[in-house]
């Protein structure tokens, strides 16, 4: 069904731009005029084209020879006094190609963020049990882990001949001071005093409480065990000892964690930080309660990223009296940020107020002190928010407005009286459905938010320079031998270059084959690969060049591992895809095998997208068993080479 929706539209497509080199007057308008002599005279086909590849000219009314399409044709005397990034379309063509346009505007608007983690102890409630005596363990009260006790409950029974002494020392105290009670020197009564503290304290710091010391001092009789409590309620997580076992002065017997709150770890990729801020609302998910949300705020973001994983730790405190949560609980989490301009992020609810920089759950509207750590609050402005002020509205535009193509970025402009122009800008972050305009457009200029590509097809088919495929890159590439880098770097890091294009292949062809669990399957190996790519071994500008194309690379593929179906893995391997071929180019691969560089001018819309292979023969992994062989060999980055090391002519 999906086949013949896409062939349909293609269909349409054909049928549009045809329209458009033929209808004249009802189409794109040439420099004659309804009444002139010229607009009488038929036009002469001067070649045939392919609508969805410009680039083919044929004598004769073909097929393509890419796509198999039917070829139309072009006709003379349709030349433009228009700029040459220019198309005038009449009402009736706009319509036809259901053209839609929005006005740029200034408007704040949402970053979504959304980020895998998982449950953790909170460290600062976890408690260890140890002997704080030489002996040995007569009994354990608690004899496996995963028990829930409460404070005060005894956890250990402890024989130790060490602390039989001490309780000697205090008896004998005691009763020393009972026979000088009637003496009349205060050395002797300051001395007995004396004897008694020094006693208890002793006992007191092996752990006994101030029961078991009275006890003692009333019954005149010491016990050769101590019985040790737990000073917190909480969940034996560790259990480190056996009955009878023998232990030391600070041998660890047990870990307790109040599991009331817990911590929420999570990763965040190194283009998500500008949107993340200490204090923010966090929503959580699990698998375990489907349906159901879990808020905290962010408690701490990592000043160190991880130089492997491109990410960095974002942590939440997160309370958890029902005990729902427990540790290692996978989870997803999503972080709403209102951008304002200049990609800051505000808040409505904390603008003006003063947070504590340890509980973010503190918020006052006033300086102060945190009721939980005394810390001074700071100003919500500190830590990066902005108020909410109509002048601090970003402009922007849909997301579906620019056409981008690596690094470029360009939008038709809806000039009025069907004048379309195409410009390249310059764009800022994305926020959600739309991308902040940081330089090209002004606020209320229309862009076209569909049927851009139309425009842009039609341009081209009248031998007018594509904004997507401006003149200097025009050309369409040959196939040839190439392979050569420009950046000269170890063999070592040129085989490993090769294992990530194997790791990369390997994902390519799971997505060929329209198998998403396949796919994210491979994505480990595609992560360690590239994890183990030591960027040590080279420096200078290759370093920092090579630094730059692999954290691309990490948040592409982690936002490969967040996406929930083939559409969004596919956009997100396409990222992948372009900086790869990117870092062939500048690096190298050792040459063992051929790496192939294939290009479908079909995919996404008709924007077309590159990958590449091993091996010769298309398997386009943007459309699948759809159009499985959709596409052709673009240029190969590293030759094929025969038995003897050379290069294939």
């Amino acid at each position: 069904m999906k086949k013949q929706i896409v062939m349909a539209l293609a269909i349409a497509g054909v049928a549009f731009l045809a329209g458009l080199v033929v209808s004249g007057p009802s189409g794109v308008r040439g420099s004659g005029s309804e009444g002139s002599p010229s607009a009488k005279t038929e036009p002469t086909v001067e070649f045939y084209t392919c609508s969805m590849h410009p680039q083919i000219r044929q004598p004769t009314q073909t097929k393509c020879p890419l796509c198999g399409m039917d070829l139309v044709g072009v006709h003379s005397g349709q030349e433009h006094h228009h700029g040459p990034r220019e198309l005038t379309m009449s009402p009736h063509a706009v319509k036809l190609a259901e053209i839609q346009s929005v006005p740029v505007e200034k408007r704040f608007v949402t970053a979504e963020v959304r980020m895998v983690g998982k449950v953790e102890y909170d460290e600062s409630r976890l408690s260890y049990i140890t002997a704080w005596v030489p002996g040995r363990l007569a009994r354990l009260f608690v004899d496996y882990t995963g028990v829930a006790v409460q404070k005060g409950d005894h956890l250990v029974q402890l024989y130790s001949p060490e602390l039989l002494q001490a309780q000697e020392e205090l008896i004998s105290a005691v009763a020393t001071a009972s026979d000088l009670s009637k003496s009349q020197s205060e050395y002797l009564k300051q001395r007995r005093t004396t004897n008694i503290v020094s006693a208890r304290e002793k006992l007191r710091l092996w752990g006994l409480s101030e029961e078991q010391i009275r006890a003692i001092e009333t019954e005149g009789k010491g016990s050769e065990h101590i019985t040790i409590n737990s000073p917190i309620s909480g969940v034996v997580v560790h259990k480190n000892a056996v009955e009878g076992m023998y232990v030391q002065t600070g041998t660890q017997v047990y870990t307790i964690a109040d599991l009331s709150e817990v911590w929420v770890k999570l990763d965040a990729y190194e283009s998500d930080l500008p949107w993340l801020h200490y204090g923010q609302e966090v929503a959580f998910s699990t698998e375990a309660y489907p349906g159901e949300v879990f808020r905290g705020q962010i408690a701490f973001i990592d000043p160190i990223l991880n130089p492997r994983t491109r990410t960095v730790k974002i942590r939440v405190n997160l309370p958890n009296t029902e005990g729902k949560l427990k540790p290692d609980m996978f989870v997803r989490a999503v972080v709403k940020s209102e951008v304002a301009a200049g990609g800051r992020v505000m808040d409505v609810g904390l603008a003006g107020k003063w947070i504590s920089p340890m509980h973010p759950e503190i918020v006052k509207d006033r300086p102060g002190a945190c009721d939980i750590c005394g810390m001074d609050l700071v100003s919500a402005e500190s830590l990066g928010y902005v108020a909410a002020e109509n002048d601090r509205a970003p402009l922007v535009i849909p997301a579906s407005a620019p056409l981008i193509t690596g690094r470029r970025a360009v939008v038709y402009v809806d000039l009025g009286e069907g004048r379309f122009e195409g410009r390249e800008i310059r764009l800022g972050a994305r926020a959600g459905d739309y991308y902040l305009v940081e330089s090209g457009l002004e606020q209320g200029e229309r862009v076209v938010t569909k049927g851009n590509f139309k425009i842009d097809s039609a341009i081209q088919i009248l031998a007018k320079p594509s904004m997507m495929n401006p003149v200097e890159h025009a050309a369409v590439s040959e196939p040839h031998g190439g392979g050569i880098s420009s950046f000269d770097v170890p063999s070592e890091f040129k085989n490993e270059m090769s294992l990530l294009v194997g790791a990369y292949v390997g994902v390519k062809d799971e997505l060929s084959h329209d198998d998403l669990e396949g796919a994210q399957l491979k994505l480990a190996t595609l992560r360690d690969g590239l994890e183990n790519l030591d960027g040590d071994r080279i420096d200078g500008e290759a370093q920092e060049a090579w630094r730059t194309r692999s954290s691309e690379m990490m948040t592409a593929i982690g936002a490969m591992s967040r996406a929930g179906n083939l559409e969004e893995l596919r956009r997100s391997f396409e990222r992948v895809s372009q900086t790869l071929i990117l870092s062939v180019r500048e690096f190298g691969t050792s040459g063992g095998q051929p790496v192939l560089l294939y290009h479908c001018p079909m995919a996404f819309g008709g924007r077309g997208g590159d990958w590449l292979q091993t091996k010769e023969g298309t398997e386009n992994p943007y459309y699948g068993s759809e159009m499985f062989k959709c596409g052709r060999l673009k240029e190969a980055l590293v030759p094929e080479r025969d038995h003897e090391g050379h290069d294939h002519d």
